[in-house]
């Protein structure tokens, strides 16, 4: 019966895992392919930046954020767990020893004295006894463990090296922010000091007669507005440099022992990948296949349990007894074995063997959504970094003409060709467009790090543990 329910669990349907990608990815035909996926390091590819401020707060929180020191303790977590998995496949047992002694005194009664069979005095008894068991696995259950315990292992570690690639990629992200914020509040002191020089420059032409009090009037406005936003941008900065101390393991000191420069930096060319490389570059999509390894491991483990189970039963022992005119000391040896065959167990396995199989059904469909998501996730940030670059070099040309025009108008009103509201309105100009310009670099730095994060950069491939496929 058991036999006959195992070639029944033998049919149970496993769904085919679909993971095909296209051979490139569907990117406009204006953006230009960077150097090879190998000329470039995606391992660490922080240090594409050039920027080593960056790469040392990187490595900073690789080594002490908590972040890090708690995706590790989880993996020791992990290897603990397959450890214990295994020994049950080691033979069991305990060495057990007792001792008592008994007083016997008779109270009422006839006392027999027949020689080693007294009915009162006091009797003493030790034993020691050390039983092993030990299962013969003639189907391979062990290798069944093995395997599941193997890829849960080895997603503990994808799950360990995902966080750490994350963690790389938030400390990037907001070190970046933290430069775009130093950027305006840079940008906000200059407006500050351009609205001091404009109303110097009101205030004597209104003294002069030139100009009325509104135009002085105007500019005191327009002045105290950019000291306002000075204050908020300095604000900001300060609570972007304090989520990047406590991202790097450095939360309680403070915020001047973190300098940001006020400069977005080169956006550097993320190396040219194929989709399919995503398969072994990316983490996450790794620890959804070691999932699903472990899932089909753990359901070849539940159709073996409709097998009988043998096992060895040695055991040796020695047992002491004293009592009045009685004493002998008894050693033994056992040498047996039993064997279990699943009866009125089948029904519950045939259930065990069902969640099994859906647990396998599951995995796949979520292989197949990692695979899906990776693929989406690169080609966006592929598609979105171009557009970010392109639209910083176009607002890097607008932003110096647009300079250009203000410093004409400045002068211009400095010497009275022009009125004020031709100043203002040129200065207007240029300060919007060079804020344009700075978030686009900004975005442009913070989507090249979304895309090496996409492609799968920022953990170490080549020491990647290796999921074993079913068979």
């Amino acid at each position: 019966m058991a036999l006959a329910c195992l070639a029944l669990a033998g049919c149970a349907s496993t769904r085919d895992v679909d993971t095909r990608l296209p051979g490139a990815y569907e990117l406009p035909a204006k953006v230009s392919a960077g150097p090879p996926a190998g000329a470039a390091a995606l391992d660490t590819w922080w240090v594409a930046f050039n920027d080593p401020q960056l790469t040392s707060l990187i490595e900073q929180a690789l080594a002490a954020s908590p972040d890090a020191r708690s995706a590790a303790a989880r993996l020791k977590e992990a290897r603990a767990q397959r450890a214990g998995a295994l020994t049950a496949f080691l033979p069991q047992g305990n060495a057990r020893g007792a001792t008592s002694k008994t007083e016997n005194e008779v109270v009422d009664g006839t006392v027999v004295n027949i020689p080693g069979f007294s009915s009162s005095g006091s009797s003493e008894s030790q034993s020691a006894t050390f039983d092993v068991t030990w299962e013969i696995d003639l189907f391979g259950r062990v290798f069944a463990a093995r395997r599941a315990a193997n890829a849960e292992i080895a997603a503990a570690r994808l799950d360990y090296e995902g966080t750490r690639a994350s963690l790389a990629a938030s400390v990037a992200d907001s070190y970046f922010q933290a430069r775009g914020l130093a950027i305006q509040l840079a940008d906000a002191r200059e407006s500050v000091r351009i609205q001091e020089s404009l109303a110097q420059v009101a205030q004597t032409r209104a003294e002069r007669g030139i100009a009325s009090r509104s135009d002085e009037d105007r500019v005191a406005g327009d002045l105290a507005q950019a000291r306002a936003q000075a204050e908020g941008l300095e604000a900001e900065l300060q609570a972007q440099r304090r989520t990047l101390l406590i991202l790097v393991g450095r939360g309680i000191e403070p915020t001047a022992n973190l300098p940001v420069d006020a400069q977005a930096g080169e956006i550097p060319e993320v190396p040219a990948s194929l989709p399919g490389e995503l398969l072994t570059r990316r983490p996450d999509v790794r620890q959804a296949e070691a999932m699903l390894v472990s899932s089909l491991g753990r359901r070849d483990y539940a159709r073996l349990a409709f097998l009988p189970t043998f096992k060895l039963a040695p055991g040796i022992g020695v047992q002491k007894t004293e009592q009045p005119g009685y004493s002998a000391t008894i050693q033994s040896w056992t040498l047996g074995g039993n064997v279990t065959i699943p009866i009125l167990d089948i029904p519950r396995l045939l259930t065990e063997l069902k969640v099994q199989d859906a647990k396998v059904e599951q995995a796949a469909i979520a292989y197949e959504k990692a695979v899906q998501v990776a693929y989406g996730e690169a080609e966006n940030a592929m598609v979105q970094l171009a557009a970010d670059r392109r639209r910083a070099e176009l607002l890097d040309a607008g932003e110096d003409r647009a300079e250009r025009a203000y410093e004409a108008a400045r002068k211009g009103y400095a010497a009275g060709l022009t009125d004020l509201q031709t100043a203002l309105g040129a200065e207007q100009s240029w300060r919007a467009v060079r804020a344009q310009e700075t978030g686009a670099q900004v975005q442009g730095l913070r989507r090249a790090v979304q895309t090496y994060k996409a492609l799968g950069g920022g953990w170490p491939l080549e020491t990647a543990p290796t999921n074993k496929k079913a068979r």
